[in-house]
């Protein structure tokens, strides 16, 4: 009882303080994650925790590095990408020009991933990406296009796995234990700040990527997000959402229909 009550204070003075909402995210992903990060800054309680992060901001971008659950892989689930190509690409072909919103991007795996895709279909270059997220250290790394040596063999299985037409080391080059992307695939990129906690819709998109985010959420917060989602969609707009995330029994669970369940790709009614 008093962890609950010392991780309600937390997260009430993170808001206070740096204007974060965490309120409705997940408890028991909180708990786990707060838990982790007071090991890693040396604090014995949620309290000093607290404290600590009211009073010295770089503590508490080291907590948000933990919060915010910064992990991903390129072409993750390599059988939603393949569903992406197609049964939606044929319809996003019909369109002269595309937006696509990639919400809570992390570190840019995804938006690289849907890159590559749209420049194999012919349509990265009238589709503008934006790329959102709360945490500014991972949109920074996001931009740079930069990531690990050591997952490239996960990467590019995952690449051919999603129907990729081209060997996937035509779009990175090499050097010492890192990768940089092609510019070109960030071009059409526009990476922001974006709270899907507390911001409104910026744009009108055709095509909404969020996976694996709304699981970290509690319903009220799921049911607000799917709330933007729709409301940016135009009309019969897609939505792809994480493996482990589901319309069903949300406020928008009619709002919706079913492109390709098992890959948990939707299309606006």
């Amino acid at each position: 009882m008093p962890d609950e009550i010392e991780l309600r204070l937390l997260i009430e003075a993170i808001y206070l303080r740096y204007s974060y909402d965490f309120r409705d995210y997940s408890k028991a992903s909180l708990k786990r994650r707060v838990r982790q990060a007071q090991a890693q800054l040396d604090c014995p309680t949620i309290s000093a925790l607290q404290e600590r992060i009211l009073h010295e901001p770089k503590a508490f971008m080291q907590l948000l590095q933990y919060l915010t659950i910064p992990v991903s892989e390129m072409f993750r689930d390599p059988e939603y990408f393949l569903a992406l190509r197609e049964q939606v690409v044929p319809l996003l072909h019909t369109y002269p020009s595309l937006k696509v919103w990639v919400a809570g991007c992390s570190t840019g795996e995804e938006v690289y991933s849907l890159a590559i895709l749209l420049h194999e279909e012919g349509l990265l270059e009238r589709t503008m990406i934006y790329a959102t997220d709360i945490n500014p250290h991972s949109l920074e790394r996001a931009e740079q296009g930069i990531f690990a040596l050591d997952n490239l063999r996960t990467y590019t299985q995952n690449y051919q796995l999603s129907g990729g037409k081209r060997a996937f080391s035509d779009y990175y080059s090499a050097a010492y234990d890192r990768v940089l992307f092609d510019k070109s695939l960030r071009a059409n990129v526009t990476f922001a700040d974006h709270s899907l906690a507390t911001d409104s819709v910026f744009a009108e998109t055709h095509l909404v990527s969020c996976r694996n985010v709304l699981i970290y959420f509690n319903r009220d917060l799921q049911d607000r997000a799917l709330g933007l989602f729709h409301e940016s969609l135009c009309h019969r707009g897609f939505l792809g959402l994480g493996s482990k995330e589901s319309l069903d029994f949300s406020a928008y669970a009619r709002q919706f229909e079913a492109v390709s369940r098992p890959e948990r790709i939707f299309r606006k009614r």
